[in-house]
């Protein structure tokens, strides 16, 4: 093996390694906090009608309970609010309980007996994020889950008219699907929350079914988004723990401004959450959970006891659950009244730059005054901030006062946000025109010490910019800058930091002169376009390293990140940004891993390209670790893919290709917030053309050492099946005769079309594995053979006639053993390309497995309209050998078709996989005419 070839695999593995580690461990340690039951959990079964108990026998609708609730529940006798939780991919109808025994415990504590019935769906566990064939059914059951519940309300005067949903992973996709059903009263749901659910485009396009789905959901939403306005929906992304599902794909179709009732949100945003998630935590993470079920609780109407109508009302509550601060407008304030009878209020007028106020641990009421006359002109922003997290009212614009005191003022603190450590408020003095101070209340009401800073500030002393380094400086370049102010706050603009393919280390740095009490630094990456903010709380002094990634893309290009420092006073700041090679490796993969078995099989048939033309020069197949080697040129597919997306760029070319009726060209997925899934799959223009390349190298380092791997396997196998098989010399061997592949085709088709199409490709798979083995077998038992011949020489010296028998022996035996290993190279080649359609038939055939129980025939089959020439091919090639496809006339055009298939695999399968195995065929089926003809 060519030492080169080793070299640059092994990098290029090392390379790939350091990505997917940095995408599965490369995130904060899991900081949610667990949700327990403080009764054991139950699980009632609804009854549904017999129709729909026969139609979906593997379904079934369930009523979370705990203790007495479920007791009292048994007979279905409901008088709550109706709440309808969907597992997603794989995932269990029991993930319900995290969100219903919050729900009871915190309607033990409401007054009045208001309360949630938490349902949930079993879905059984499809794994409906790689299968979309069960998508339309479990749709189709959720409509009538949602019309069963309802009828259990039917006793009450009032009773709901609608069922809010909460959808995990794909069960949010589903939500959603509702609404394309053509008999769906719209008027049944008006409330979805999804978690982690992806939205935008699937993770992984492997059958067309997944994709039809998404196309009709994203369609209808968009066609009829003045129809479904009224339809709220909230859905909240992971973060950077879930890897499963990127936060990116979360982001609803239709967001705010176009639609303002449907909102996404990262969790590291949501106030008092402020965690990653990954893709399981997100649904029994105790700080989300609450932060939802307080939302659920606030939507309910006094009135009817049932959630509200009003979807303003609705959308009010959700931003101030999961948004960071909703800023009012000065007009929506309410005007107060603040009176100074009581003698142990105390009021201070505050004449400095800033304040700092620690409270005692005796309960008082102070008050301080600030006058804005004397600082209209000089300030521009007064910013304040208390340890004292709750969110009621304790700023306020005071618009009369007497000598001491303030007596009129209208509440400022609406805007207020939620940091870890504290709430902090900034408000801009050319809004307060209309006050002549501003009031801060630091009342210890409570009897708890907390602090309070305020000062006056300059935005352009306080905002500050700073380049961030090229992607590819890989750590050599560092951007710095120090903060030498005394201020609270500072905005920092990272430029150019707006695509997901960067990612920096950055570093802060704070010295302090003197060690007193203070309160903690919070340091937020703050993306303006799209909600992902990211908060880091840090001591003083201390070093702090952030991870600056993105989940989406900047949609004007123009728009950069800004990292927001809240420090502390008379401390300096030192910020470091420099780019980090691994992280950008991570976001690679993060964004564009779904790609890589593109070319993965993409090298793998440009290798057995390689094979064939030896085959057509020399007579002879290379070996297995020099094709991957040769066949390494991603220069030859990614220019012409290249040059294809610039003739696209063209009106006249575009208007042609629609005219031969092509697809439009795969090339990144989508990156950007509310973009859809069509959108996602043409654009990319802005994206690096290294990112192909690189694509190309794991793609072919994947196909090595998964090849390397196979090579091992089979001969570890060969070993144990030589116990059951007695050795065979001939290269025959393993070999299907006509009559038998004739029989075992009709089989398979049979099998395929009846059953399960992955089930006989699959099976024909294992029989042509079956034959590598036997070649394996009598390569080594040649090999042994030949080590032999010459001690059975040396023994037979003194006979003429022995050494005669031995040397033809001898000869017959070395070209036994060539025909052997040209053979077995040959198939240990096809070996490795078949392994890719039975992977992405896989899925199907899992789901089949699982179904089996109900029904024997997967319905719809993806793999129907290619298992039988996939079988054919297969069957056809058991009987391959090196010297019948070197005669064959149809090598030379076969042997030409690898490198123009490989360019349309990339220009059209990268994100749509299930179409690799079409290419193939188109390579496969000459391949295994040339055994005939």
């Amino acid at each position: 093996m060519n030492l080169r070839t080793v070299l640059f695999y092994v990098c290029a593995a090392s390379f790939l390694a350091v990505g997917l580690k940095e995408l599965l461990t490369g995130f904060e340690d899991n900081r949610c906090s667990m949700t327990y039951m403080f009764e054991y959990p139950q699980y009632l079964r609804v009854p549904l009608p017999r129709r729909v108990a026969r139609l979906y026998p593997a379904y079934g609708l369930y009523l979370y309970g705990e203790g007495r609730y479920a007791q009292e529940t048994r007979e279905l006798h409901l008088f709550g609010v109706p709440l309808l939780f969907l597992p997603g991919n794989a995932g269990s109808y029991k993930q319900a309980r995290s969100l219903g025994s919050v729900a009871l415990r915190k309607a033990e504590r409401m007054e009045g007996g208001v309360h949630f019935n938490v349902f949930t769906v079993d879905f059984n566990e499809e794994l409906v994020a790689l299968y979309g064939g069960s998508l339309r059914r479990q749709t189709h059951f959720l409509h009538e889950s949602i019309k069963a519940i309802l009828k259990l309300y039917k006793h009450l005067k009032t009773p709901p008219q609608s069922v809010a949903l909460v959808g995990h992973s794909m069960g949010g996709v589903v939500a959603r699907a509702l609404f394309t059903l053509p008999h769906f009263n719209t008027k049944l749901v008006n409330l979805i929350i999804t978690q982690a659910s992806p939205h935008v485009a699937p993770v992984l396009a492997m059958d067309p079914y997944l994709l039809d789905f998404y196309s009709s959901v994203s369609q209808k939403w968009l066609k009829q988004a003045k129809k479904l306005k009224n339809i709220t929906i909230l859905s909240v992304g992971g973060g950077y723990r879930d890897y499963q599902v990127r936060s990116g794909l979360t982001s609803l179709p239709s967001s705010p401004p176009e639609d303002p009732n449907k909102l996404s949100v990262v969790v590291t945003a949501v106030p008092r959450t402020w965690v990653s998630t990954d893709h399981l935590s997100i649904v029994w993470c105790k700080e989300l959970v609450l932060a939802t079920v307080r939302a659920f609780f606030d939507l309910i109407d006094p009135e009817s006891r049932q959630l509200t109508e009003d979807p303003e009302k609705r959308m009010s509550v959700l931003n101030q659950h999961f948004l960071p601060h909703s800023i009012p407008m000065l007009g929506d304030t309410e005007e107060i009244s603040i009176t100074v009878a009581d003698a142990a209020q105390v009021w201070s007028e505050v004449n400095t730059l800033r304040l700092t106020y620690s409270t005692t641990k005796e309960i008082e009421v102070r008050h301080f005054l600030f006058a804005l006359s004397s600082r209209r002109k000089t300030y521009s922003h007064f910013y304040c901030r208390s340890s004292n997290l709750d969110k009621s009212s304790w700023v306020y614009g005071c618009t009369h006062r007497n000598a001491s005191s303030c007596v009129h003022a209208v509440d400022l603190s609406k805007g207020t946000e939620l940091l870890p450590p504290y709430k902090v408020l900034t408000l801009s003095i050319s809004d307060l025109s209309s006050f002549t101070h501003l009031v801060v209340s630091a009342s210890n009401l409570n009897g708890k010490r907390f602090m309070v800073e305020c000062e006056w500030q300059r935005q352009k002393s306080v905002s500050l910019s700073v380049p961030v380094p090229h992607v590819l400086s890989f750590g050599w370049t560092v951007s710095d800058i120090t903060i030498n102010l005394t201020g609270l706050l500072h905005t920092i603009e990272l430029q150019h930091f707006s695509q997901v393919y960067q990612a920096f280390r950055i570093s802060v740095v704070s010295q302090c002169k003197a060690q007193k009490d203070r309160l903690p630094s919070v340091y937020r990456i703050k993306v303006p376009w799209f909600l992902e903010d990211s908060l880091t709380t840090a001591s003083v002094p201390s070093v702090t390293e952030i991870s600056g990634t993105l989940h989406t893309c900047s949609p004007d290009n123009v728009s950069s990140v800004h990292l927001q420092l809240h420090t502390a006073p008379n401390c300096q700041y030192k910020v470091s940004v420099r780019t980090s090679l691994p992280m950008v490796l991570g976001q690679v993969l993060r964004f564009f891993g779904p790609m890589v078995p593109t070319y993965t099989s993409v090298t793998l048939l440009l290798a057995c390209g390689v094979q064939l033309c030896s085959l057509l020069t020399s007579r002879q197949p290379a070996a297995t670790h020099l094709l991957l080697g040769q066949s390494f040129q991603p220069h030859k597919v990614n220019m012409p893919v290249y040059f294809i997306h610039v003739i696209l760029s063209c009106k006249w070319a575009k208007d042609v290709w629609s005219l031969l009726g092509l697809p439009p060209m795969d090339v990144a997925p989508p990156t950007f917030p509310n973009e859809t899934v069509n959108e996602g799959m043409t654009a990319g223009l802005e994206w690096p053309h290294l990112l192909h390349p690189l694509l190309y190298i794991f793609g072919a380092a994947v196909a090595f050492w998964g090849s390397t791997l196979l090579t091992v396997i089979t001969r570890l196998m060969s070993l144990i099946l030589a116990v059951l098989h007695r050795p065979s010399i001939s290269s025959e061997c393993g070999t299907l005769q006509l009559r038998t592949q004739l029989l075992v085709t009709l089989l398979l088709t049979v099998v395929g079309a009846t059953c399960c199409g992955a089930l006989s490709i699959f099976a024909a798979f294992l029989l042509h594995l079956y034959r590598v083995l036997r070649l394996q077998m009598t390569e080594r038992y040649l090999s042994h053979i030949l080590n032999l011949v010459p001690q059975k020489h040396k023994g037979n010296a003194h006979s003429s006639k022995a050494k005669e028998c031995n040397g033809t022996s001898a000869l017959l035996s070395e070209l036994a053993l060539q025909e052997a290993r040209d053979d077995l190279q040959l198939h240990l080649t096809l070996c490795a390309l078949f392994t890719v359609p039975v992977m992405l038939s896989t899925p199907s055939l899992l789901h089949w497995i699982r179904n089996l129980r109900y029904s024997s025939q997967l319905e719809p089959d993806p793999c129907w309209p290619y298992f039988v020439p996939v079988i054919f091919a297969y069957m056809l090639l058991i009987s391959a050998n090196a010297s019948k496809l070197s005669n064959s006339k149809l090598l030379n055009l076969t042997s030409f078709l690898p490198l123009p298939v490989s360019i349309a695999m990339v220009t059209f399968s990268p994100l749509h996989l299930y179409r690799v195995t079409y290419f193939l065929l188109v390579v496969l089926i000459p391949l295994a005419l040339c055994c005939v003809f």
